[in-house]
């Protein structure tokens, strides 16, 4: 994508319609919202934030629901050259302290009712404050009423960072990753043209807007074909079915394609107008890969990506899409297995998956020397993921960084429960760990070591969990035992625990 200006939103812009009042975004109640209005609303929102003071590498925290209103501030920060910093709506006050003391912002967008939280937080530090309601209404769109909508797409170098985006590091530490211009718009491009999305293609968007995949895969492709979606405010079974004809693609997590199995209402005629199901952020079951193509005619693409790099790689448009497999590279983009000395493995072997090209990040913010130590002395990125390549060339992910487990799409780490319940009164230690679940893919589990014979409560632990952390990080089990499993030095034999509660949630 070669152009003099690397502004991801420039680039958008040249592939917008002919037409700029064709249709970008319709909402479920009836509010449709043109090209022309996407470029209006994101010039006056960034010419407000100018005006607020706010200069080019600026970051702009925010932790908002999804509404359209959202979206013209994620466009305002890229034609301003700020720094994007989204939050998951579920974060809690103990999250929210090391990520605005982290990132540093110059300014918080937030929900009305967390107004009072952040600016607790923000008392001592140069920071704004401004609030977005669920509706698309606050201080910031009454800001914006009056303000013309004037403002120039500020050009940006390739390596300039457009999107700082944390996740919760093995250790505890949350990570953010810094993601440039030059990342987004190439790993974007490769696609459009993977996934074969036109201007005629309609995408069912049911995805959050706080997480790479609504945000930057799903519309960054409507944006860069020019094409449209109906934009839902959360995955609803029945609001997903009732738009279903109107769309020919949707992206999901696997919760949301095993979750529409569910209902009798699911067919090959509801599907007629659709052309393409895509599901990524946890692995997609082979029985839901085979139950979904009985039952709508449709194979589910598969498609593997991390915060860090965005999208890696895909099964094929056209071809064959393997279950249990998230196919092959996107163009641009090498995947290797390699040993533990960064030796490249032989096909079929299992090992450390490495990525490297143009989508991968520069490293973490204000982590150097842990964002050196993620990179093989070629340049390639350690993803922490074990995988196998086959002769084809498609790859399966066969076990994930650490203990992560990943629950109805979003990561949860397991140090960060452990630590919150080791600080807790009758708790000796704990040892957090996934097990298969069948709406969430996996559920979490702790397992917990009372201290001096002390009585303990799942149900009691799970309570004062409960103000310290998002809602998806919540164990949904908690036993109690006796002592952890260890081996010879002294380490908890997780694997032991995962097969011991790898039951804990089937039915019947």
């Amino acid at each position: 994508m070669a152009t003099k200006n690397k502004n991801l939103f420039a680039l958008f812009e040249d592939r917008f319609p002919a037409d700029r009042n064709s249709t970008l975004l319709r909402t479920m109640d009836g509010d449709v919202y043109s090209y022309a209005d996407a470029m209006d609303e994101s010039a006056r929102f960034a010419r407000c934030l100018s005006d607020m003071g706010l200069q080019r590498g600026d970051r702009v925290t925010v932790q908002v629901e999804k509404s359209p209103a959202a979206i013209w501030l994620y466009f305002a920060c890229l034609r301003g050259g700020f720094i994007f910093h989204p939050l998951n709506t579920d974060y809690q006050l103990d999250e929210l302290v090391y990520f605005v003391s982290n990132a540093e912002p110059a300014i918080i967008v937030c929900d009305p009712s967390k107004e009072s939280l952040f600016r607790e937080l923000v008392k001592d530090k140069h920071c704004e404050i401004i609030t977005l309601d669920a509706d698309g209404q606050g201080q910031l769109c009454e800001a914006t009423q009056e303000t013309a909508p004037d403002f120039q797409t500020r050009g940006c170098k390739v390596d300039e960072t457009a999107v700082l985006l944390y996740s919760s590091g093995t250790t505890g530490l949350p990570k953010g990753a810094m993601l440039t211009h030059g990342n987004l718009a190439a790993n974007t491009d490769a696609l459009v043209k993977t996934w074969g999305f036109t201007q005629d293609d309609c995408l069912l968007h049911a995805l959050p807007v706080y997480h790479a995949h609504g945000l930057f895969v799903g519309i960054g492709c409507v944006l860069l074909s020019g094409s449209s979606m109906v934009f839902l405010p959360r995955f609803n079974r029945d609001d997903v079915i009732a738009a279903l004809p109107d769309c020919s693609v949707m992206m999901g997590v696997p919760t949301f394609y095993s979750r529409l199995l569910t209902d009798r209402r699911f067919n090959t005629k509801l599907c007629g107008g659709m052309r393409l199901f895509i599901s990524g952020s946890a692995p997609l079951l082979p029985e839901t890969f085979a139950e979904f193509h009985r039952r709508c005619g449709h194979e589910i693409l598969e498609r593997y990506g991390m915060t860090e790099t965005s999208m890696n790689a895909s099964n094929p448009l056209d071809g064959e899409r393997r279950p249990g497999s998230v196919g092959r590279a996107l163009p641009g983009i090498t995947l290797r297995v390699v040993d533990d000395d960064d030796k490249e493995l032989p096909a079929g072997e299992i090992g450390h998956l490495q990525v490297k090209g143009p989508n991968v990040f520069p490293g973490y913010w204000r982590m150097r020397k842990k964002s050196a130590e993620e990179f093989a002395e070629d340049g390639f990125f350690r993803t922490g993921d074990e995988a196998e390549i086959d002769d084809d060339g498609y790859v399966s992910i066969v076990g994930r960084a650490k203990d992560m487990i990943i629950s109805g799409g979003l990561n949860v780490y397991p140090r960060e429960i452990e630590s919150v319940l080791d600080s807790m009164a009758g708790v000796a230690e704990s040892a957090v760990i996934g097990a298969p679940h069948p709406d969430f893919g996996e559920g979490v589990i702790a397992v917990v070591v009372a201290s001096h014979n002390q009585a303990l409560s799942g149900s009691a632990l799970i309570a004062q969990l409960r103000p310290h952390m998002a809602t998806f990080k919540l164990p949904k089990r908690v036993y109690v035992i006796d002592n952890l499993p260890r081996n010879s030095m002294g380490k908890v034999q997780k694997s032991v625990l995962r097969e011991q509660y790898a039951s804990s949630f089937e039915v019947g």
